[in-house]
């Protein structure tokens, strides 16, 4: 079906479908204007309604906002205060999201997010940010449980005869912490063969995160501290599925909007990288961000190497260690 609509009196009517693309004049007022698609016209019509949405929520809530723009900013800092980033899902909502999704409107991207990635009730951010902080000393956890998982495996070993008496707390307090959260299923200590034991989990979200997911909230914790100690409005966003002109889809690990005019994404790898560069430049470059901001997080890339490659590209490259001072020299 396709449909006529006068941009001059507003005239709407059916056409048949071989008229699709031709302008035609207006029966009413006779200026000439296009014939569209039903989809395309639906589809522009629903882009309005949404936008409008967004809109009503931001200016409804919180409580009777006043005009005075100080007393505004003096509430909003009040309420970034008093929220526990590891524990909220204030974050998970259309309001919170709303500056990004008129950020991404203006450069006529189309998006869609993923609420519960943002939403920190559960226990991914403090495992993640507790790898991030001890990551050399972990990795050999991590990297036993995606083996297993990857495998169809029940268990694995760790055996700490060889470790230092430091590397030994971390790793038996972090498989601790993993099975007080039911990241793994059972933890033994053997204490005659000094090795730790662990059953592991199999439900997806757990293969996720030690599959590298655990990088990504990582990151977006980093982001969320840096950015409440600097007292920065912000929207943030994790698993951000944006959709180009061109109909090529990107899924963004982490974007933050800082200000509502500052943007600043990260793309988190625990693997192989280096395939991936020039799709990340051209997305740079798409969006329009400058290199400075789009950051390569890279767990356990030296400090070198992180340099050497930001020179080389118009990207930065860092390691999970130096991040924060990465968001430093941004904002």
């Amino acid at each position: 079906m396709a449909i006529f609509r006068c941009n001059k009196c507003g005239h709407l009517q059916e056409e048949p479908d071989g008229r699709l693309g031709e302008t035609v004049a207006c029966p009413k007022c006779t200026n000439q204007a296009p014939v569209y698609s039903a989809l395309f016209f639906i589809g522009k019509l629903l882009d309005k309604y949404f936008e409008a949405q967004r809109e009503i929520v931001r200016l409804k809530e919180p409580s009777e906002r006043t005009a005075d723009s100080s007393s505004q900013s003096s509430t909003a800092q009040t309420l970034l205060n008093e929220i526990d980033f590891s524990n909220t899902d204030q974050l998970a909502s259309e309001l919170q999201h709303g500056p990004i999704y008129d950020w991404f409107s203006r450069k006529q991207i189309k998006v869609v997010t993923n609420m519960h990635s943002v939403d920190t009730t559960g226990f991914f951010d403090e495992v993640a940010v507790g790898i991030g902080h001890n990551l050399p000393a972990l990795k050999e956890v991590l990297e036993r449980i995606r083996w297993a998982q990857q495998k169809e495996y029940s268990s694995v070993t760790i055996h700490l005869a060889k470790k230092s008496e430091e590397d030994t707390r971390a790793i038996t307090a972090f498989c601790q912490q993993l099975y007080d959260f039911s990241f793994v299923a059972k933890c033994f200590h053997n204490r005659q063969e000094n090795s730790i034991r662990l059953i592991v989990q199999t439900a997806p979200a757990i293969r996720r995160f030690f599959s590298g997911e655990w990088l990504e909230w990582y990151a977006l914790m980093s982001c969320l501290e840096y950015t409440k100690a600097r007292q920065k409005r912000f929207s943030c966003a994790r698993n951000l599925v944006i959709s180009l002109q061109n109909d090529e889809s990107y899924e963004l690990d982490v974007f933050m909007l800082i200000d509502g005019n500052l943007p600043i994404c990260i793309e988190c790898k625990t693997g192989e990288f280096r395939q991936n560069i020039e799709r990340y430049l051209t997305l740079r470059k798409r969006l329009g961000i400058i290199g400075k901001n789009f950051i390569m997080c890279i767990s356990g890339l030296s400090a070198e190497h992180a340099k050497g490659l930001s020179a080389m590209y118009d990207l930065t490259f860092t390691n999970e260690q130096e991040l924060p001072t990465r968001l430093a020299h941004i904002y």
